[in-house]
């Protein structure tokens, strides 16, 4: 004869079916927390390694400073002109340096084109003004195109002001002028006075690219579609 079952207490199965999902839900959240913590604590203490150092830097034509204008690199003369807006915080203008970078970089230093960075700052309220102020910084200092292939090139990071200041060092930009120039802010207002020119120019995101004047489509932000863009006026 089988052993007749102790009743169950309905309260506290009931108990257990309330308390357990909220345990694990906490348990949960806890160990998210941490995560998010410990990926932030990389972001902005992971090291920084340069892959630029030796690369030939094309010419300063316009540098940081000038109100309403540009940084413009390159061989002056040039038949083609560059104009890159961009936010250093922008994802797809990471995406767009990964796959065209290397065609931009190969037009500017064969002297096909010179290329303006017009650095914008609305992506991230703390980190894309400090990021284009940098960039200005490196920029006065000749360091313009490795600065932003080293900033894209790693996107992950926080890019603080140390990191910042460990970046200048390894492009042999860590001179006192630049140092005092990331700490300071020093080009706030031309930075202002840089996304007033965007505006004016109907510019409405980034990254946006204008051949000579001309906006490209979407369609054309590729290593191909800007080649022929180049090469419809070069030609």
């Amino acid at each position: 004869m089988s052993k007749a079952k102790s009743p169950v207490n309905p309260l506290l199965q009931q108990q257990k079916r309330r308390i357990s999902p909220g345990i694990i839900v906490v348990i949960v959240l806890v160990l998210a927390l941490g995560a998010g913590v410990g990926v932030q604590y990389y972001r902005g203490h992971s090291k920084v390694e340069v892959s630029s150092n030796g690369r030939p830097e094309p010419a300063v034509i316009t540098g940081p400073g000038t109100a309403g204008k540009g940084v413009t690199v390159g061989t002056s003369g040039a038949k083609v002109t560059i104009d890159l807006y961009l936010d250093f915080r922008c994802p797809h203008c990471a995406e767009f340096e990964e796959k065209t970078g290397a065609t931009i970089d190969k037009l500017v230093q064969d002297g096909t084109a010179t290329l303006t960075y017009w650095p914008l700052q609305f992506v991230n309220p703390d980190a894309s003004p400090r990021l284009a102020n940098a960039f200005a910084a490196a920029a006065a200092n000749g360091k313009a195109l490795s600065f932003v292939d080293e900033l894209y090139g790693d996107f992950s990071k926080s890019w603080t002001t140390d990191q910042l200041m460990e970046l200048g060092k390894q492009l042999g930009i860590g001179d006192a002028r630049y140092q005092q120039a990331v700490q300071n802010d020093t080009y706030a207002s031309w930075l202002e006075s840089v996304g007033k020119a965007a505006d004016d120019r109907g510019v409405t995101g980034t990254p946006t690219v204008y051949v000579n004047g001309k906006q490209l489509k979407a369609d054309q932000l590729t290593p191909e579609g800007l080649q022929q863009a180049v090469d419809a006026i070069a030609s």
